[in-house]
């Protein structure tokens, strides 16, 4: 029988204000090393509530944030590797996105970040989810991308597409319930939010890498939530719409590939609408 984890977050120590949150009698918060900076959620079972502080920290890793091997050692293992596709796909959403305005070398990290940052993480479990190692592909992608060739690129990442199929397949077996694929958007946008942070130096948008990372990371966990809008619309409808409301607003502090040089919303207002979204997402999962 399948089972879907459900991931709980605690509202206790942080509510939110008009640009961020505000800390309620909580220990002075941290900023994690760069490789632990995913948001924790809780493990199996009936685990104790992970207060939303670490959301916070979440937010604040900056570069670094989206280390899923090594910063989602606290999910569950299931979720875990989703998350790590979800940011790959991500990666690659963007990165394709440049490509097609012939962007190549803005494209070029996008395609090295799975390589460098998260294959790693998922390498010694792809079997588990009857995928086969797709490492040669990614770099095999990325080279035709460094060299700008655009006549190899289809067919390069028609490649990394298969491999990813099967490991979307491999999950739906595991877990077809639409609540693990919210879930799995939710974790995703909460390390779209640390990069967006890590984006913004003063009132610019100075790191433009960062800035294309949280975009990517939104507008996959916008189409993971689109995929199962049907089955979470039975559960609660009014709920569904609260959320994609939320996320339609999100998405506009990305009007495009290439950032606006100064931020449309500030970091603050982006952390604030993406616990929003987890909480409308509470009466889903």
């Amino acid at each position: 029988m399948k089972r879907s984890t459900k991931v709980w977050v605690g509202i206790g120590a942080f509510v939110v204000t008009g640009g961020g949150y505000t800390a309620i009698s909580t220990p002075a918060v941290t900023a994690p090393a760069p490789d632990s900076s995913i948001c924790s959620s809780s493990p199996k079972g009936n685990a104790a509530k992970v207060p939303l502080m670490q959301f916070a920290q979440a937010a604040q890793g900056g570069e670094g944030g989206e280390g899923g091997e090594a910063g989602g050692a606290d999910l569950p293992p299931d979720l875990r590797f989703a998350l790590s596709i979800a940011l790959i796909r991500g990666h690659l959403l963007i990165g394709d996105q440049l490509v097609g305005e012939k962007q190549w070398d803005a494209a070029f990290p996008h395609f090295m970040h799975p390589v460098e940052e998260l294959y790693d993480g998922i390498k010694d479990v792809v079997a588990d989810y009857n995928t086969p190692q797709f490492l040669n592909e990614l770099n095999a992608l990325a080279k035709v991308v460094e060299a700008k060739n655009a006549k190899q690129y289809a067919a390069a990442k028609k490649k990394v597409d298969a491999a990813l199929a099967k490991a979307d397949a491999g999950i739906e077996a595991k877990h077809a319930d639409a609540p693990f694929a919210l879930q799995t958007a939710i974790e995703a946008m909460k390390i779209a939010a640390g990069e967006y942070q890590a984006a913004i130096v003063g009132d610019k948008i100075a790191k433009p890498v960062e800035y294309q990372d949280a975009r990517g990371f939104i507008l996959y966990a916008d189409t993971l939530i689109e995929r199962v809008a049907g089955d979470l619309e039975k559960k609660d409808a009014a709920a569904l719409k609260k959320l994609r409301g939320y996320v339609a607003e999100l998405k506009k502090i990305f009007p495009t590939a290439m950032p606006p040089k100064t931020p449309v919303k500030s970091a603050g207002a982006m952390r604030a609408l993406v616990s929003r979204i987890e909480l409308a997402a509470s009466d889903l999962i």
